[in-house]
C-alpha cells in the first residue's frame, strides 16, 4: 500500500533551498520511504510536541528536519516542512 505526500506551501518553498544545500538526495530517500510507510524505522522518527502536536520529524541533517502529519483514513502524509521547524 502507498501513501501519497502532500506538501504544504511551506514545503514547496523549502524544496528549493533543500536544492540549493546539496540536501536534495537526502530529502528524496525519506519522501520516498513516507511513500511505503510512513512509521517505518530507522530512520528514527521523533513525535513533535506544543504547537506542532500531531506531527513527526525525520532528520535531512543535523539542523534540518522533514516535518509531517500522518492522515490515517485517507492514507496521506502532509509535509509542513523540510527545512528546520525552529524558525
Amino acid at each position: 500500500m502507498t501513501w501519497q505526500i502532500i506538501l504544504s506551501r511551506q514545503a514547496i518553498k523549502d524544496t528549493k533551498k533543500i536544492a540549493q544545500t546539496g540536501l536534495k538526495p537526502q530529502a528524496e530517500k525519506l519522501l520516498e520511504l513516507l511513500t511505503e510507510n510512513p512509521y517505518t524505522t530507522p530512520p528514527p522518527c521523533e513525535k513533535l510536541i506544543g504547537n506542532l502536536q500531531g506531527y513527526y520529524s525525520r532528520r535531512i541533517s543535523i539542523q534540518h528536519r522533514l516535518v509531517y502529519r500522518v492522515i490515517e483514513t485517507e492514507k496521506v502524509v502532509h509535509v509542513l516542512r523540510m527545512w528546520t521547524h525552529y524558525e
